[in-house]
């Protein structure tokens, strides 16, 4: 049997607890050193589903030895799970504000300090590698934690993903979960541009995982989706149609929302677009 956080969060309840993520994150661009804004609001539904509905875990004690794991590889996107972690309790709402100062914990790439954090991350590529090893100790220990791992769409052109993707397969790892932000912008572009991926769930089939598609802003789509994946003997990947920049109409499909350190115009002007679209 699947355990849950906590009993299903219902849809409006996730509609609310991921409008007040996007806030934060908003408040952290606006921030004395900025943030990576647009890769930050694309996951931002993935995180909120995840922490408040899928995983096993103990707010008030991070480290339980029975908790389900969580690395966000795209690391960069520090915002959106600082921003998470602390709406689900992990550490005050109020710590957001030392984001990127020196006196902080929070700082621009996840670093062990931080309550519910596992591993420092950020460095593209080696996210997927470090999940196949918890969950591969978690089947060698006969423990029952799961393990979920989101993964930028760009980082995958990183050929490290590819040798934990064939390793996860081989080792029979199926209490792991990927979950690639399929925004489609990198840094410098449109992915198919730089690097194309497509056919991308044919890839992670070929390589022996089970893979699906699922909106990644939808949670009647993305909950069920992550619940169920776990189990049947194979890793499972899921491709989230997600939008860079989402919730803020002027930032949506945009590189340039990659990194933003937003004036206070520019804030308020972005605050209003997203409250205006919830």
């Amino acid at each position: 049997m699947t355990v849950h956080a906590e009993a299903p969060t219902g849809l409006f309840e996730l509609e609310r607890r991921a409008l007040a993520v996007r806030e934060s994150i908003l408040a952290i661009g606006a921030g004395p050193i900025g943030t990576h804004v647009g890769g930050s609001l694309s996951a931002a539904d993935i995180l909120v589903a995840l922490y408040f509905d899928v995983l096993r875990i103990r707010p008030e004690e991070p480290r339980w030895d029975g908790r389900d794991h969580f690395i966000l590889s795209k690391g960069h996107a520090s915002a959106a799970l600082y921003s998470t972690l602390a709406e689900r309790g992990f550490f005050p709402r109020e710590e957001l504000d030392t984001y990127g100062t020196a006196s902080g914990r929070l700082m621009a790439h996840p670093t062990l300090s931080v309550p519910g954090i596992e591993f420092a991350t950020g460095s593209l590529g080696h996210g997927l590698s470090l999940g196949v090893g918890l969950a591969l100790a978690a089947k060698r220990g006969l423990r029952d934690n799961r393990v979920f791992v989101v993964l930028g769409d760009g980082e995958l052109q990183e050929g490290s993903n590819w040798e934990a993707a064939m390793s996860a397969a081989h080792l029979g790892v199926d209490n792991l979960v990927a979950i690639v932000d399929r925004n489609r912008l990198q840094i410098s572009g449109s992915t198919e541009d730089r690097m194309g991926l497509e056919p991308l769930t044919d890839k992670w089939r070929a390589f022996g995982w089970n893979a699906s598609v699922v909106d990644g802003h939808d949670f009647a789509e993305l909950v069920p989706a992550l619940r169920d994946a776990p189990g049947g003997g194979r890793p499972a990947v899921l491709i989230a149609d997600t939008v860079k920049g989402r919730g803020v109409r002027h930032l949506e499909h945009r590189k340039q929302g990659h990194y933003a350190k937003l004036s206070p115009a520019a804030y308020e002007r972005a605050l209003a677009a997203l409250r205006a679209a919830a």
